[in-house]
């Protein structure tokens, strides 16, 4: 088994490990999806350098469509959703945001 773990991580295809967290153990109550429309003249490279530094941002996804990407953030109530929002409106390429509060978690991750 442990070989052929070993394998699976040497050709790339097991890419790491990592923990489930239940957030709102860790003090993260609301989870939101926010759209992204770009500005015409977006260099996608700065937008998504930007998209990087904003903590509340846990992933990240290019999308087709209207919207280019489609971000999952989570934060601790709704004043800190707004400030996650306003940060991701002055990132230069962002020409506006749509935001889908969600309301209840039936599964994520698809673990077990």
């Amino acid at each position: 088994m442990h070989e052929r773990v070993g394998k699976l991580e040497t050709a790339g295809v097991i890419t790491g490990y990592t923990a489930v967290v239940d957030p709102p153990a860790v003090g993260l109550h609301v989870t939101a999806l926010v759209s992204v429309i770009e500005s015409d003249a977006v260099d996608d490279t700065g937008l998504e350098a930007g998209l990087r530094e904003i903590p509340e941002v846990e992933d990240c996804w290019r999308v087709a469509g209207s919207e280019g990407y489609v971000l999952k953030v989570r934060v601790t109530d709704i004043p800190a959703l707004e400030a996650a929002i306003d940060a991701l409106n002055r990132i230069r390429g962002v020409a506006r945001t749509r935001t889908t509060v969600v309301l209840s978690t039936k599964w994520e991750g698809r673990h077990g």
